[in-house]
Parts: structure tokens; sequence; C-alpha cells
């Protein structure tokens, strides 16, 4: 889009990179986890695809907003942060049913599978394979197999009893 001008035409991404950080300061906290804030990112080039969750604070990279992807009922938890630069871009892809908790971080680079679950305050440095529960910091190791999903609107109390230990080889 506006990424590869001209040398001489280079200012125009000026307005275009303020447009950008302005959605995104609204969105972080604008009311509408399922609706208004989820417009101002798909508006800012995030990749949404269905019905997603994005909690209040959520920072959302700002410079390649479009590197960013979020499937059908995914949950992003307040205060989270999706990164995808750092020393050259990246990108995050979260599957769907895939849940991450409050506070975490993805860095680039990674993909989060279908129905995994970010514990809060995680933080992910590599693929999370699906179904897997993962968390920890300095970097989220995994803990659990997942059998019933934590995605929007479904039951923690479900969730837990369908938490399954690894074996080796897991």
């Amino acid at each position: 889009m506006l990424r590869n001008l001209p040398r001489g035409l280079r200012w125009l991404r000026i307005p275009y990179q303020i447009w950008q950080r302005t959605l995104h300061v609204i969105a972080r906290s604008a009311p509408g986890a399922e609706t208004l804030r989820v417009w101002l990112h798909r508006a800012r080039g995030v990749r949404i695809k269905g019905k997603v969750f994005i909690g209040a604070n959520v920072y959302i990279d700002d410079e390649y907003p479009e590197c960013v992807t979020l499937n059908d009922n995914t949950v992003i938890g307040i205060s989270c942060i999706i990164i995808t630069h750092f020393r050259g871009k990246g990108t995050v892809e979260i599957g769907p049913d895939a849940f991450v908790g409050p506070g975490s971080i993805i860095l680039p680079n990674v993909h989060i599978g279908e129905g995994a679950v970010v514990t809060a305050g995680s933080v992910v440095t590599r693929d999370v394979p699906a179904y897997t529960l993962v968390g920890g910091n300095p970097e989220a190791k995994p803990m659990a197999r997942v059998t019933k999903t934590l995605g929007r609107r479904k039951s923690y109390d479900d969730f837990q009893r369908g938490l399954r230990p690894l074996r080796k080889g897991d």
C-alpha cells in the first residue's frame, strides 16, 4: 500500500502513520470488545476472520498491523501485547478458538494453534501447538493438553475439567 512509495513521495506515509496510530489509541480504550474495538483494529489493517474478542488496552503492533491475523472465536485478554517486528518484520497468527490470557506478550513469528490457551502474564516466543495450554515468563512452556476450548462464551469449569496432563513426547 503506502510502504513501497517512490523515494520522492515517502512523505505521504506520515499522514497514513498518524491515522493508523490514532485509530490504535482509540481502539485501546474504546468500548465494545466484540464490536467497535474489533472494527477499529480491522480498519487499521489487522486481519480479523470471523468474530473475535479484544480486551481493553490491547496493543497490536503499530508499524505492521497487517501482519497480525486473528481467527474466528479468538479471545485476546486485557492488556496483551502483540508485536510483529523486532529486528525485522514478522507475523503473528492466532488460531480459531484460541485464548490469550490477560497481560500476555506475543512476540514476532509466532503461530498460536487452534484451541490453544496462553495463561495470564505469559511471554510467547515460539509456536504454540493446537489444543495446548502454555504459560510462563520469561518463556511460555507447554503445561497440559486442552480437550475443551476456552473461547468466546465457553464455560471455564468445562475447560478445567477438560485439561489432560502431557505425556512424554507431547
